[in-house]
């Protein structure tokens, strides 16, 4: 009876063994850099007042650099712009998608629409309206904003008003490169 429970459990070790081996199989696609930078502040520093709910709302100009270039295969870039400091959970105040693989930057108050150029699409913030939202939290301590890009594989196949939740289904499994940028903003 000993014997036959050596052999099970070696036999279950193996499995084991032979199972966890293929998560040391490398990642096909390896995740590159891009640095994502703005004109109207800098990596964790205040976001102007002109961008937020107490301004007139314009979305920041954002420009970025692909580190090593942009990968090769990319299709299409994604943008997301959230605050995870909200009360009610993290707030989305922007979602971008199907920007073209030759976009390096958007300028400062992109349309609130479903198309903007180049055919990319916006989708629905929390409030939920489309196009950006600039930061609007209650009064207290500061809030950080994360605007986070995505170099994709592929062309997003979502019509415009797609959530977040939406877009980042889409993308699973098609990110080449990503980068974000943390600004902070307190209302006044």
């Amino acid at each position: 009876m000993n014997t036959q429970m050596n052999v099970l459990f070696v036999t279950a070790m193996l499995g084991c063994l032979v199972t966890a081996g293929g998560a040391d199989k490398p990642n096909p696609k390896k995740v590159m850099n891009l640095q994502i930078t703005s004109t109207a502040f800098s990596e964790g520093q205040p976001i102007p007042a002109k961008y937020s709910c107490e301004g007139s709302d314009a979305s920041p100009p954002l420009k970025w650099i692909p580190q090593g270039g942009t990968p090769a295969t990319t299709k299409s870039f994604a943008l997301i712009a959230d605050d995870p400091d909200a009360p009610m959970g993290t707030w989305v105040h922007w979602v971008l998608y199907d920007l073209p693989p030759n976009t390096t930057e958007l300028p400062e108050d992109v349309a609130k629409t479903q198309f903007i150029a180049g055919n990319a699409k916006q989708g629905l913030n929390s409030w939920p309206r489309l196009g950006y939202g600039g930061p609007c939290p209650p009064p207290g301590k500061p809030h950080r904003y994360f605007f986070k890009l995505y170099a994709l594989d592929t062309m997003l196949d979502l019509k415009p008003g797609a959530t977040k939740k939406d877009v980042e289904a889409a993308m699973k499994g098609h990110v080449l490169a990503e980068g974000q940028l943390m600004g902070r903003y307190q209302r006044k």
